[in-house]
């Protein structure tokens, strides 16, 4: 049902936004069929990615496939929204009803404005953001700094050079290990088997845990847990690891209805030790409240990864980003590394988390 609504979204923000090109292009009715068509196509390319057919073609096509679908999606929702305010400004007779209708100004302004924007939000999305959570407790520990990431989305669009930049950020910080909050992989293994990302995997200077996110269930969850064998990655799947004096437990994914409950996981965990919990999707915060865990990562949200959907994430989730506390549990929602689909932040940002603990 959530699809079909999707998909009929998706339709009507086609037709509203191909309708609006239509009425403002100061162009003959050939040039306009022309720019509405190659929009449309640059649209429909992002269906292509589902089903497997991208994994069918040549790898440089695939990624160019993924990055032009993809970003339509949000070149789309701008649109919209800018169409909406003019639409909005003529009911209140601030807008001319002219600039709307075969108007080069106003379409030069367009133009500018959502490369503008895009170009902005490629460049913010580049820019890693380095966040620090400070972390004291009463438990016997020798001090720690843990670098913390999640949504990395290795794959047609985040390809291995962008994976040795990342490394090369992480090891700059000399951690005593490194967790990930799950979707290291996108929507298929394909790519990174193709350029053998696992051995990048082998350049970090510290051993890494990491639990399930949906993108590996998307990409085949057997494929997902040899690659993270073969990058030497320690995957915990509803289970919990005695690491000197930590204890980090990892859930598996939500997305698999038969995962145990936490409850269940902490039965048998010695709860005396410091205890960091990796679960992907940040749902029922109270959990590790309940089961006395000291600290919760969790990533999956993006924080909606442009404005507004930022709205709507915040609306979904207790926290949707950042830091949060609940009783003596501290939690940090990341907002991830990396991303799905096309490469923008634009009011959210890309980021890795370092976290010290100590007395």
């Amino acid at each position: 049902m959530f699809f079909i609504f999707f998909f009929l979204l998706l339709v009507a923000g086609v037709s509203y936004v191909g309708w609006h090109i239509w009425h403002v292009l100061p162009w003959s009715k050939g040039l306009r069929w022309s720019i509405i068509a190659v929009l449309l196509l640059c649209f429909l390319s992002m269906f292509l990615n589902f089903g497997g057919l991208t994994d069918r073609m040549p790898l440089w096509l695939g990624s160019t496939i993924y990055d032009i679908g993809f970003s339509s999606i949000f070149v789309l929702l701008y649109l919209v929204i800018t169409f909406l305010v003019l639409d909005l400004g003529r009911l209140v007779r601030l807008v001319p009803k002219e600039w709307l209708h075969d108007n080069a100004i106003t379409s030069t302004a367009l133009f500018v404005l959502i490369v503008g924007v895009f170009v902005y939000g490629n460049l913010h999305y580049r820019h890693k953001v380095r966040e620090t959570v400070s972390l004291t407790t009463t438990k016997a520990i020798t001090p720690k700094k843990i670098v913390m990431v999640s949504d990395l989305h290795l794959g047609y669009h985040n390809r291995r050079s962008e994976l040795e930049r990342w490394v090369d950020i992480i090891n700059e910080e000399k951690a005593d290990m490194v967790l990930v909050a799950g979707d290291i992989i996108d929507m298929s293994i394909r790519p990174l088997q193709e350029e053998h990302m696992a051995e990048v995997f082998h350049h970090l200077n510290a051993p890494v845990y990491a639990c399930l996110g949906n993108h590996e269930y998307f990409s085949g969850s057997p494929a997902a847990q040899q690659f993270y064998e073969e990058a030497g990655i320690h995957l915990l799947r509803d289970t919990a690891v005695v690491v000197g004096d930590l204890c980090i437990v990892g859930r598996d994914d939500r997305t698999n209805p038969h995962r145990r409950s936490l409850a269940q996981i902490m039965s048998g965990v010695d709860k005396s030790r410091f205890t960091i919990l990796l679960d992907h999707q940040p749902y029922h915060l109270e959990e590790a409240e309940e089961q006395g865990i000291d600290f919760q990562f969790s990533g999956h949200t993006h924080r909606g990864q442009v404005w507004p959907i930022s709205w709507i994430t915040d609306a979904v989730y207790e926290c949707s980003f950042g830091p949060w506390q609940r009783g003596d549990t501290h939690y940090y929602i990341s907002s991830g590394l990396g991303l799905w689909g096309g490469k923008y932040r634009i009011g959210t940002q890309s980021e890795y988390v370092v976290v010290t603990i100590g007395k």
